[in-house]
């Protein structure tokens, strides 16, 4: 199912990199495989829609908890609404130390492409979330099973608040952003390693 891509040392980290597939069930899968192979922590990079259209395209966000609107949560955590996200704290210590700005948020996880009503949307804005994607819940309960570490950085591309969806940078990510999330999960990723 997957493999590290490619993989080299930086700064005396050896740092594995790979595109991983888009959801959920596929992301615990990559998780589960991986610690088999001898993975020892996870840095998910990854785009989220916003709740709130004043935040910006490309605005770094660090989940502390999301919202279980998917199923893989609930094969490896007890029933629940949220599942914390524990290397949130870890994360955003490592982003303010390479003078990174970024926003601590809960998101909402699901499965459901293109099923984000109004209603939905507006209920777990009402709680607190900032971001919707697709993959939180469903890594975090992995990880917390296994006891490894996941961390999760989301970049804001689309916006699901206002009258009609924002598509904004959702598959056409100017270059420029793109290097400079690359560059901080790099940086990300050899600090966690330390």
């Amino acid at each position: 199912m997957c493999g590290i891509r490619f993989s080299f040392v930086h700064k005396g980290a050896r740092l594995g990199f790979m595109q991983a597939p888009l959801g959920g069930a596929a992301c615990a899968g990559v998780v589960e495989e991986l610690l088999c192979k001898g993975a020892k922590r996870f840095l998910f990079v990854g785009s989220c829609g916003s709740l709130d259209a004043k935040v910006t395209s490309g605005h770094l966000l660090v989940p502390t908890a999301a919202y279980r609107d998917e199923g893989v949560s609930y094969h490896y955590a007890p029933p629940g609404d949220y599942i914390d996200v524990p290397t949130a704290q870890r994360l955003s210590q490592v982003l303010e130390e390479l003078h990174v700005p970024h926003t601590r948020v809960k998101t909402w996880t699901t499965d459901a492409f293109y099923r984000e009503t109004r209603r939905n949307m507006e209920a777990r804005r009402a709680e607190g979330c900032a971001a919707v994607e697709m993959e939180c819940a469903s890594i975090m309960a992995v990880a917390q099973f296994r006891g490894a570490q996941v961390y999760q950085l989301l970049y804001t591309a689309d916006c699901l608040d206002g009258e009609d969806w924002d598509q904004r940078i959702l598959g056409s990510m100017p270059e420029d952003l793109s290097r400079r999330i690359l560059t901080v999960a790099v940086e990300t990723a050899v600090r966690l390693d330390a």
